[in-house]
């Protein structure tokens, strides 16, 4: 997967939108890496919530062109970003402005091939989750980290198809345990896929697949081993 070209952003945008940094050249690095498996499935419909510049997204648009892509954001100047980065790089990228994805629910349950997600997920207080606006609302994560992770978990049982893909950036201190401790509670196996150290950050992109008694097919032969909390 090629990085996609971002110069068109300048340092007024990302004023207001979050600048690709360590967590979102992971999560490329980590989709690279999980490219054959992601085509091997052949995904009709991709979605990242959060998308901020648009950069994983476009990327991601680029490696599967036969794969719909849309991104949702809260902030209006993100989605603008990612519409723009999406342009310049010469593929189709569908930016919906809303709080996750309530803009698409129901009427894309069980057809999202592709979830990713780079959430706000540096501890801070629930004060600061609620009153940030603007950039901060990229960044702060609340109690754990999680507030916003949290609030999304729930839905993607509901929003993926049976043989559908969650990819999730997260730190030590998010808990990662107890994220895969919830999602298998949702029906869905845990997969580290690659970790890096970041400065004072440890962090990690999760892969959640459906276990074959919930609905899906389960890894492919070969595959990876699923880590139990």
């Amino acid at each position: 997967m090629q990085t996609p070209d971002i110069s068109h952003l300048t340092a007024a945008d990302y004023d207001r939108v979050y600048e690709p940094a360590e967590d979102s050249f992971l999560l490329l690095d980590a989709l690279e890496a999980d490219l054959e498996r992601l085509r091997a499935r052949r995904p009709r419909l991709a979605l990242e919530v959060g998308s901020g510049s648009g950069v994983v997204i476009t990327a991601l648009a680029a490696a599967l062109p036969e794969c719909l892509c849309l991104a949702t954001d809260l902030s209006e100047a993100a989605c603008r970003a990612t519409w723009r980065t999406a342009h310049r790089n010469g593929v189709t990228v569908l930016p919906v402005r809303c709080d996750l994805t309530a803009a698409l629910r129901p009427r894309l349950a069980g057809q999202l091939d592709v979830v990713l997600f780079n959430p706000p997920y540096v501890v801070t207080s629930t004060e600061e989750v609620c009153a940030s606006g603007g950039l901060a609302a990229s960044w702060a994560g609340g109690e754990r980290g999680r507030e916003v992770t949290d609030r999304l978990l729930p839905q993607l049982p509901d929003l993926l198809a049976p043989d559908g893909l969650f990819y999730l950036v997260a730190i030590r201190e998010n808990d990662v345990d107890d994220l895969g401790a919830v999602m298998a509670g949702l029906g869905f196996d845990m997969f580290r896929v690659m970790s890096r150290r970041a400065g004072p950050e440890h962090l990690s992109v999760l892969r959640f697949e459906r276990r074959a008694e919930s609905g899906g097919t389960g890894p492919p032969e070969g595959g990876d081993v699923p880590q139990r909390p």
